[in-house]
């Protein structure tokens, strides 16, 4: 059983969408060349998301009350994470959005688990602003190892 807090478009300006505690904003800043291949980024209570597109895109964001199955099959790339959600309560923004304005998604105070799925990265036009990319992002309760695991890597990242 799950449910869906966020199902919406984003602007992931400069490809980024991030994920933070209410009351924690700092957010990872190990920019290399392999966090951007893992299309994720993980600190103590944020995280980043590297898009396909520097434009608007499709975002899903679920509540599970347990670790669900990865989509493997679904998705070109799937990636794990945790971060600290003391306040129980996380922003979901693109990189430049007013963060006064952004979603507030309400979860467990806690531990969380971050699983992000990215499907249709191959679907980017010449230009790279027009595709039929997408983005799940799946929480639940749960301490996780530090870093970011990448349980499938797409080949183009």
């Amino acid at each position: 059983m799950f449910q869906v807090m966020f199902q919406g478009d984003l602007f992931a300006d400069y490809f980024q969408v991030y994920l933070h505690d209410a009351d924690h904003p700092e957010l990872p800043d190990d920019y290399t060349a392999e966090s951007i291949a893992r299309r994720l980024m993980a600190g103590p209570f944020g995280l980043i998301l590297h898009t396909a597109r520097n434009m608007t895109v499709p975002v899903c964001v679920e509540w599970h009350a347990e670790r669900p199955e990865p989509e493997l099959e679904a998705f070109q790339h799937v990636a794990e994470a945790g971060v600290a959600c003391p306040t129980g309560r996380l922003v979901l923004a693109g990189l430049t959005d007013d963060v006064a304005t952004a979603p507030r998604l309400a979860v467990r105070p806690g531990p969380i688990a971050v699983r992000a799925s990215f499907a249709g990265l191959d679907t980017l036009d010449d230009s790279g602003l027009e595709g039929d990319d997408r983005y799940l992002v799946q929480l639940w309760p749960a301490q996780m190892p530090e870093g970011v695991a990448v349980l499938k890597l797409w080949p183009g990242a």
